[in-house]
């Protein structure tokens, strides 16, 4: 696991691995920036920090969790519904990062958070070896992740929340 990064602006912001503690400031978040259908559960958050803790981070300001990143490793370059309800231990090297939740406190957005959270994901993803970061976003987010480098690479076979999903991947290798 990456150490944590102290970040130079803001100061007081921290990027580290999420820790079951977060779990109520995670709800909170998810809550707040997700719809009832597109939001994760409490047992699902409570599966990912058990199961993928190497892939879970929180940016951390003054004490509280402001955001968060996570999602696990899979062999295939796009995210399955699936992943949402099961999901297994990332192995150690290879594979795709998903990204099945990227979440910023609706009071602290348009600082640069969601874009350090990705970072800090990418960076771990790469140490790792993987070969893309992978994720599904409706088409009004699609403008802030090409601008970090990833591709829209069309509609998502997804039915999450009755919505259509775009398959977003940044190749790493």
């Amino acid at each position: 696991m990456s150490e944590t990064l102290n970040l130079a602006r803001p100061p007081q912001l921290l990027l580290r691995p999420a820790t079951a503690q977060d779990l109520p400031q995670l709800i909170a978040i998810e809550n707040a920036c997700f719809s009832p259908q597109e939001a994760a559960t409490p047992a699902a958050f409570a599966l990912r920090l058990q199961r993928i803790p190497d892939c879970f981070w929180v940016a951390q300001l003054h004490g509280q969790v402001i955001g968060l990143i996570n999602g696990p490793v899979v062999a295939e370059r796009y995210i399955r519904d699936e992943l949402f309800k099961q999901l297994n231990a990332s192995p150690a090297t290879g594979g795709h990062q998903t990204v099945l939740g990227l979440a910023v406190h609706p009071a602290h957005r348009k600082l640069g958070i969601g874009r350090l959270l990705l970072s800090q994901l990418e960076t771990v993803a790469h140490t790792a070896q993987r070969e893309t970061v992978t994720l599904t976003c409706l088409q009004d987010r699609v403008p802030f992740y090409e601008a970090l480098g990833y591709v829209n690479e069309g509609a998502s076979a997804s039915v999450h929340a009755a919505q259509v999903w775009l398959n977003m991947v940044k190749p790493l290798r």
